[in-house]
């Protein structure tokens, strides 16, 4: 379950980055990959925090 939460978290981080490297033609190439690396490391943090949130949340049912 863990590893296909990751799976889908990446999966979706890069499906963005890729869309702001495709729909942005006025920044350089340079400027494209740093902005799509910061979203995909925002993504990948959400993901795990929410990961984090869900063990606690079945941990603390247990």
């Amino acid at each position: 379950m863990k590893k296909s939460v990751y799976f889908f978290m990446t999966l979706l981080a890069l499906s963005f980055s890729v869309s702001t490297l495709t729909s942005c033609r006025e920044k350089t190439t340079g400027e494209k990959v740093e902005d799509s690396m910061e979203d995909a490391g925002d993504d990948i943090e959400d993901a795990a925090e929410d990961v984090g949130d869900e063990v606690e949340d079945a941990v603390d049912d247990n």
